[in-house]
């Protein structure tokens, strides 16, 4: 990794890629404070039908995770450091079939890929670093209706995420059941938990100590915090994939051509090293602080009288799923919404050995689920 790298954040200037850019105006926080103006990136499968008004109707949305984007699929390129994250999901005979649905993403407010976030422009042309936010998933949520109303979607036909992601979709079903048909939640729970909340501390922690992150003021400087980048994410990447998979995948084996008994790593420290350096060259540190916070307000029952209670009254059929190995968002989380939401017809378990990756790994199971949620639909988007 070279020691001067900055950030891996899309900015201005850089190739654009597939990437579209909505403003959507300034955005009052949830927990105070605001956003002058929100710039988000966003790109597009498929094509739209409109009804007689000129609202599109065949349209759904999918959420990205943590470090995710709108990339969803398509491959690598100018500006587009990594191939889409579901990549095997939308086209054209898959799970999101694009020559019937409109498919539509966007990267996540306090993002780092296009979208306003930590690593953009404030009106003074000085990046906004700790100036930006706290936001919260509620935050989010509110901007991804605007970029909704400003593309013509009244109704869509489906909100799909997983992780990160599927604490929007249910933020979607339970805030604005009006404008959601049906709903598919992934490896996520109704409300952040202590184990989730302290791991992300942790996480953040790691790079508010490198001393090159300046109170997330680091814009300027030579270089920014990588290092504690990198130590976030050996720390996420571990909670992400199943012990029996580490256990398996490396053992206590040395990384070829190694000795960990003389300065050398061990063949699990190897593939830590590789997806913190992976990140560091994609992602932006202070995206990654905000957007953890985020994820630690996370509580679809916040002011609703309890997760339980807003999930009873969502009236959005939904599927909702986990993976069996997932220690981070272990099954009875999901099971929980499952039983809490009406019209939900029972918890989906996807067998994977992956831990919560498996709900990017597992394209195959997940695309039944997808196509499953879509014919939940109700066959009018117009109302």
């Amino acid at each position: 990794m070279p020691d001067q790298l900055l950030t891996g954040a899309w900015r201005p200037g850089d190739p654009v890629g597939d990437r579209r850019f909505v403003d959507v105006g300034r955005l009052d926080l949830e927990l105070g404070g605001s956003i002058d103006r929100v710039r988000v990136a966003y790109e597009t499968w498929g094509r739209p039908q409109r009804d007689t008004a000129g609202f599109i109707t065949n349209a759904v949305l999918v959420e990205h995770a943590l470090t995710g984007d709108a990339h969803v699929a398509g491959p690598e390129g100018p500006g587009q450091p990594t191939r889409g994250w579901w990549d095997g999901l939308v086209g054209s005979d898959r799970g999101l079939d694009t020559d019937r649905w409109f498919v539509l993403a966007t990267n996540v407010l306090g993002g780092c890929q296009g979208t306003t976030g930590p690593s953009s422009e404030g009106t003074d042309g000085r990046a906004l670093g700790s100036r930006f936010g706290p936001i919260t998933v509620r935050d989010q949520v509110e901007v991804e209706v605007r970029v909704a109303d400003r593309l013509g979607i009244r109704r869509l036909a489906s909100v799909l995420g997983g992780s990160m992601g599927g604490m929007r979709a249910l933020e979607w079903a339970i805030a604005h059941p009006d404008r959601v048909a049906t709903a598919l939640v992934l490896a996520v729970g109704a409300v952040a938990s202590s184990d989730q909340l302290g791991t992300q501390y942790a996480q953040q922690a790691a790079i508010r100590a490198d001393p090159a992150w300046h109170g997330g003021n680091y814009y300027e400087a030579d270089a920014g915090p990588v290092a504690g980048l990198g130590v976030a994410r050996r720390i996420a990447q571990l909670t992400y994939r199943s012990a029996i998979e580490l256990e398996q995948r490396f053992g206590a084996r040395p990384q070829p051509g190694e000795d960990p008994l003389d300065g050398g790593r061990y063949a699990v420290q190897s593939y830590l090293d590789h997806h913190a350096d992976k990140l560091a060259r994609r992602f932006d540190a202070g995206s990654y602080v905000v957007l953890t916070a985020a994820m630690n307000t996370h509580d679809i029952g916040r002011g609703r009288g309890g997760w339980a209670a807003a999930l009873a009254g969502c009236p959005v059929p939904m599927v909702v799923a986990g993976i069996d190995s997932d220690r981070l968002y272990p099954l009875p989380q999901q099971a929980a919404v499952a039983e809490a939401v009406p019209r939900c017809a029972g918890l989906d378990v996807v067998a994977s050995p992956y831990g919560h990756d498996g709900f990017l790994v597992e394209t195959g199971a997940v695309g039944r689920l997808v196509r499953r949620t879509l014919e939940l639909g109700d066959g009018d988007l117009r109302t």
